[in-house]
């Protein structure tokens, strides 16, 4: 297979830059817009931490809101909230290049490669025909998603509501936000009111799931079909972590929760939760009434998070699924990590080892810090870190009732965890390689 050239460390790490720069300034202009009168349904002013807390949660796709989606905001005030979703979602640089191909504006080599790094894509080459299958295959999942919700919605809230509900719920779903409009009939409730209905709850895990396997993943299958030999290894990667992680936590949960419930319900309960966690948002239950020991699993599953080039954040399934491949590789003392009769190359162990790392000492860092400010229990405390750094979404209640020095620690959680935690320090750290190797010495671990 021919290598793809590797791209100058200064061209990257402008090109990480360019893509901070593109969400702070969409954030930015969000929480004004969010300010107007016109986007609450009272016609007030909504102060500029409330608009600001709330764009950063649409735009990095998380879901944790200080304010109800469905009461305190009108109509255009959601609206703007979806549109930040979606260019969330499918990220700003594919947007702004969507856009400026609908101009007439010819795509030199600079824009299609901070569009290989926006998007985690393996080459510049063919850059443009990814960016139209990410397009194409947004809209018509997400219309697909909104014509499955609306016979539901519609029945419940009235034809024209039921039809902006479900796009509103199948975008959300997509882009794995977890904003919902559910508050029309509790505040804070999101899908908890559907909890018990099967035909909505498979409609939005499946969303859930397209969105959040990524856009590679969806280009190899487009393109190879049943034939997964002729797959990636990074789509085999991803397709493997994603059953394991949905699968092996519903066993868990099904044996470890709603144990007073239906079987039906219980089973229904179990699979939903798994799903969601990994940075979609949504809960059907409340997450409150679970053991600990539910929550921390929970909690894992949201620093998780997706795959890598999809609508999710999080620490990314392939980032998991190296590291233990690497531990696998030493256990069984082989020089090389290896996985589906291929080499994974050190660089990728070296990095899926940083940003562990990283987030790791982000999680629990800011976990005490709010514990300390709040005076609240650190496990709750936790729960709401790991869900604004994966961009989960997911809360035990606490988000609304947090001082302004704990809702900027969350903001900037779930910044860091929609751009990536490596993203932010290549775009600040100038690179440290040197020509020549230092002398090898070998030190002694575990």
């Amino acid at each position: 297979m021919k290598q793809s050239k590797q791209k100058p460390v200064s061209q990257s790490r402008h090109s990480f830059r360019v893509i901070i720069t593109g969400f702070f300034l969409l954030i930015l202009c969000g929480a004004l817009i969010l300010m107007l009168p016109v986007s609450s349904s009272s016609r007030t002013v909504t102060p500029f931490p409330d608009t600001l807390f709330t764009a950063v949660s649409a735009t990095c796709v998380t879901g944790l809101v200080v304010q109800d989606t469905a009461t305190h905001w009108s109509l255009f005030g959601q609206a703007v909230i979806l549109g930040l979703i979606q260019i969330g979602g499918m990220g700003v640089i594919t947007i702004g290049l969507a856009l400026a191909r609908l101009s007439g504006r010819k795509i030199g080599l600079w824009q299609r490669s901070i569009m290989q790094d926006s998007i985690s894509a393996p080459q510049v080459g063919g850059i443009l025909h990814l960016t139209k299958f990410i397009l194409r295959t947004s809209a018509v999942i997400e219309l697909t998603g909104a014509a499955l919700l609306s016979p539901v919605f519609c029945r419940d809230f009235g034809f024209f509501k039921g039809l902006w509900y479900s796009l509103f719920h199948s975008v959300s779903a997509f882009c794995n936000a977890g904003f919902d409009l559910m508050g029309v009939r509790e505040k804070f409730s999101s899908l908890t009111s559907y909890g018990t209905h099967p035909y909505v709850n498979t409609v939005i895990m499946l969303l859930i799931i397209t969105g959040g396997i990524g856009f590679l993943t969806w280009d190899d299958i487009a393109e190879h079909k049943h034939h997964l030999k002729k797959y990636r290894l990074q789509s085999k990667l991803v397709l493997t972590a994603t059953a394991f992680l949905i699968f092996i936590p519903a066993i868990f949960f099904f044996f470890s929760e709603y144990s007073g419930e239906p079987l039906t319900e219980r089973i229904l309960h179990s699979m939903f939760q798994s799903v969601t966690a990994r940075t979609a948002g949504f809960n059907s239950a409340d997450l409150s009434q679970m053991h600990e020991s539910g929550q921390a699993v929970m909690t894992v599953l949201m620093l998780i998070g997706g795959c890598s080039g999809s609508t999710a954040g999080g620490m990314k399934t392939s980032t998991v699924a190296v590291l233990l491949l690497a531990a696998f590789s030493v256990f069984r003392r082989k020089n090389d990590v290896q996985c589906f009769r291929r080499r994974i190359p050190e660089e990728a162990v070296r990095s899926s080892g940083a940003i562990l790392f990283m987030y790791a000492v982000l999680f629990l860092s800011t976990g005490i810090a709010i514990s300390i400010i709040e005076s609240l229990p650190l496990v709750t405390c936790l729960f709401e870190t790991g869900s604004a750094l994966g961009t989960a979404g997911l809360t035990l209640g606490i988000t609304t009732g947090l001082s302004l020095p704990s809702h900027i620690i969350l903001m900037c959680l779930m910044f860091a965890g929609r751009v990536g935690g490596l993203t932010l320090i290549y775009a600040a750290v100038a690179s440290g390689n040197t020509p020549s190797k230092l002398p090898l010495e070998k030190v002694t671990v575990g």
